[in-house]
């Protein structure tokens, strides 16, 4: 099964040649662009910027005058994105290669922090939140995106399903560990409270990703990217493969009664300030 063996993002082919992460996180990112604050002149934070989907909007919807910091370790993205500013002109970019929780800048330096998906995947969140409460002026603002707990549901009724099918309930701790995993509101609330930011605006809603069939899902490059790693690790090492040949006959059984495969992904976009009085 080829959709099971991993892919290798840190390559710079990869970094070259990916469309995918862009377009999983573009529904969270015009969340954020929807509810954003705009003005020019202003020094502005992007957390986990990749290859620049958030960290080239805000750089041209604020103008020349503002400055954009992109800061992500994933260097192949960063250089990605270096050259789409080139290509595009943009010049108030400022790129950091380097950990969130690591940030090489002045305290109190920052007028407002963006993180599309980010918090997802920072390797040390409750570090970086502190970091960025540091380099947030007083009543800067913090917007991040996040998927939520509910995601995929209908996926992970299948897998469930197919867990106790193969007589492996045993593993149904593991599933729900995986799947509680998932950010809510106020999980989140409470990360931002203990870095001493106060959440004062949440905006929420849904889509749909939908797929042909479960085959079609799980030979999805961003699937196998972000997802099968983990699905993989909820099955025993020595019935990987039989669980997900009866994972793909069941998705694909829903999706010949629907009609195609639909799945759900709860959203969430999240403001915080820092307090003005420190």
């Amino acid at each position: 099964m080829k959709y099971l063996e991993p892919i290798d993002y840190q390559t710079p082919e990869f970094g070259d040649l990916y469309d995918e992460l862009p377009l999983w996180s573009a529904p969270f990112g015009l969340m954020l662009l929807e509810h954003v604050a705009l003005r020019p002149a202003i020094t502005i934070l992007d957390v986990g910027a990749g290859t620049g989907f958030m960290t080239i909007e805000l750089a041209q919807r604020c103008g020349p005058d503002a400055l954009v910091i992109a800061v992500d370790p994933w260097a192949a993205a960063m250089q990605r994105l270096t050259r789409k500013l080139n290509h595009l002109g943009i010049q108030n970019v400022r790129t950091l290669v380097q950990s969130a929780a690591e940030i090489d800048l002045p305290d109190a330096s920052v007028d407002l922090i963006v993180s599309n998906l980010g918090i997802n995947n920072f390797d040390h969140p409750e570090a970086t939140l502190q970091t960025c409460f540091r380099l947030a002026k007083p009543a800067a603002s913090l917007f991040l995106t996040t998927n939520l707990v509910g995601h995929m549901s209908e996926f992970y009724d299948a897998y469930r399903s197919v867990l106790l099918e193969l007589g492996l309930s045993s593993q149904l701790a593991a599933l729900d560990a995986h799947i509680s995993h998932r950010a809510t509101v106020d999980s989140v609330t409470k990360r931002l409270d203990r870095a001493g930011f106060k959440v004062v605006n949440v905006v929420t809603s849904s889509f749909r990703e939908r797929f042909v069939d479960g085959s079609a899902l799980l030979r999805h490059n961003f699937i196998r990217l972000a997802f099968i790693p983990a699905w993989k690790s909820i099955a025993p090492q020595e019935a990987v493969e039989a669980t997900f040949t009866a994972l793909e006959h069941r998705l694909n059984a829903l999706a010949a009664t629907a009609g195609e495969l639909s799945l759900t992904i709860p959203a969430a976009c999240i403001q915080a300030v820092k307090p003005a009085a420190m």
